[in-house]
């Protein structure tokens, strides 16, 4: 089944007006979220014998086997430098078939550096990408570290030049740090424990992921009043490459269809801006509530658990 015959599926499913002893209920509609990958081509530890371009063989295998929807990934250009396998990744990406976005030429922080400074890296990621997208949408931008610039002046400065020069801000709305799960992964592997400590990474990433569902809609409608289409932050790491088949499987049965960056950020809630700035960024949703001065409690990831393990 296709992706768009999945979405048309559930959605009929989840239409469904259910009404049980007398009590009507709402319609019901599956939600959606896009998945997108950022730091190709390289991110983290690798464990031994596996390259970079084994990881993202890995992961495009995957999307492929669920049939899932164009899968955005963020390119940051200086890994075709570092990395053997860094231009072979980025080529293997676009004959998959799925698209590339920027994620600035070198990953920099927008807090550490200039704004002039900050264009330029993006600039300078430019010819890579238009020559990998051949004619292709590729402008869309993901902020490293989620830092959109501190002071505000910077910050605005910033978005000025994005909308001058056609960029989409390629927001998140849900990411549960995938990213702390890869270097413990590969130490673990190179001790050889293969049992214990890699079950428990399996199963606190997923818990991880789980309870960021709960967390990313509940602030979801405390800032909306509603669910939006969801923006997933993942990272081209070997562990999360591992871990897909079970991550997609985790969103589906909850009722999630799977959509594109683009049409997820359709939605009018990607076209705010909270208008404030902030050193360490942030998703979206917490932007949101931040200038709305709304509570929300800190996520939790098990973040010392993951330091130690496998020394």
């Amino acid at each position: 089944m296709n992706y768009r015959l999945g979405r048309l599926v559930a959605g009929v499913l989840f239409g469904m007006v259910v009404s049980v002893g007398g009590l009507r209920s709402g319609a019901l509609y599956a939600q959606e979220i896009a998945f997108t990958f950022d730091d190709l081509p390289s991110h983290g530890e690798l464990p031994p014998g596996e390259t970079r371009l084994d990881v993202a063989n890995l992961i495009l295998a995957t999307l492929k086997a669920n049939h899932m929807p164009p899968t955005w990934g963020m390119v940051n250009g200086i890994g075709t430098t570092q990395d053997p396998n860094g231009a072979a990744v980025l080529k293997a990406w676009r004959a998959a078939g799925q698209p590339l976005g920027s994620h600035t030429w070198s990953h920099m922080s927008l807090t550490d550096h200039t704004a002039e400074e900050f264009e330029q890296d993006i600039a300078r990621n430019e010819p890579l990408l238009e020559s990998l997208m051949q004619g292709e949408n590729w402008r869309w931008l993901r902020y490293p570290f989620l830092q959109e610039g501190d002071p505000l002046e910077k910050r605005n400065a910033v978005r000025a030049y994005l909308r001058a020069h056609g960029y989409t801000i390629a927001q998140v709305s849900m990411g549960f740090g995938d990213y702390l799960w890869n270097s413990p992964y590969a130490r673990c592997v190179v001790k050889g424990d293969q049992e214990k400590s890699i079950e428990w990474l399996r199963a606190s990433y997923l818990a991880a992921a789980e309870a960021d569902v709960t967390a990313s809609r509940d602030l979801a409608h405390q800032v909306y009043g509603r669910d939006v289409p969801y923006v997933l932050l993942l990272h081209i790491g070997a562990f999360d490459a591992k871990m897909l088949p079970e991550l997609i499987a985790l969103y589906r049965n909850k009722g999630y269809t799977f959509v594109s960056l683009p049409e997820a950020e359709k939605d009018p809630a990607y076209g705010d801006d909270p208008g404030l700035a902030g050193k360490y960024g942030g998703p979206l949703l917490e932007q949101m509530a931040t200038a709305k001065k709304l509570k929300f409690p800190p996520s939790s990831k098990p973040e010392k658990e993951l330091e130690a393990l496998c020394r």
